[in-house]
């Protein structure tokens, strides 16, 4: 059976203020939880110990939102799949679309990435995700298969083994826009036959989540869906309520 999984990435916000008023408040929420829905916070990384510490003792896991390639060396800035570990982190999220865009994450980068993050038993949530511009010239699902499988064919099923994907496509991360259940569901099935063709086991097994401007409105017509096994949310994961009515919503 597949887990239920609800990941709230920051982003790059907040301050130590913001994130001990936000795990104290969300300490609280999630005391009536089902135990069937796993939960993730995925801070920024200066902050990843502190909201560690807040939450011990609850059942949430942490997230980094980046890791490095290299295992390590002179890499001013970059922080390792060591150091992660190091900190309790369970997950890492990789190859973000703001990643892919902004800072040059090619798909040999996403897959040295990973490779980082199996060495130290981490977790890899593999985002993925096409354009406006690809989805209107019919290249959607083209665009997702090229970048799962450029995973896919790196590594063999024990290293997959806690392999995440997350579907966000790229025209519906913080615009507002949301895909719709219909729309999520063909791309999740899809994922899930690319899947397949790696390992039907893997496919049985990997939690497809949907993100892309999830909000406590359209969370539950998005979580109803066969394939959709939970969502990475961002801007609403910043808001104690919202975030905790977007997990209620899996209930």
């Amino acid at each position: 059976m597949r887990r239920k999984i609800i990941a709230g990435n920051w982003k790059m916000n907040g301050d130590q203020a913001f994130a001990r008023e936000f795990t104290s408040e969300f300490r609280e929420a999630i005391s009536g939880f089902s135990d069937g829905i796993e939960l993730i916070l995925a801070p920024p990384s200066v902050y990843l110990d502190r909201v560690a510490q807040n939450l011990e003792g609850t059942p949430v896991a942490l997230a980094a939102q980046n890791v490095s390639e290299y295992e390590s060396g002179a890499y001013t800035g970059e922080v390792s799949a060591r150091m992660l570990k190091d900190l309790a982190v369970t997950y890492c999220l990789v190859g973000h679309s703001e990643r892919r865009a902004l800072y040059g994450d090619t798909k040999e980068t996403v897959v040295s990435k990973i490779g980082r993050l199996c060495e130290q038993g981490i977790q890899p949530i593999l985002c993925v995700g096409e354009t406006l511009e690809q989805r209107s010239a019919g290249q959607a699902e083209q665009v997702v298969a090229e970048q799962l499988t450029s995973v896919l064919d790196s590594f063999n099923d024990s290293d997959l083994a806690g392999l995440v994907v997350a579907y966000e496509p790229v025209w519906a991360i913080g615009t507002g826009k949301t895909a719709t259940p219909e729309i999520a569901q063909d791309m999740h099935a899809f994922v899930r036959q690319v899947l397949a063709e790696k390992s039907q086991e893997l496919s049985r097994r990997c939690p497809v989540l949907y993100g892309g401007s999830v909000n406590a409105g359209n969370a539950k017509a998005l979580f109803g869906q066969n394939d959709v096994d939970g969502g990475l949310v961002g801007g609403a994961s910043l808001k104690v309520n919202e975030f905790n009515n977007i997990c209620m919503s899996m209930g």
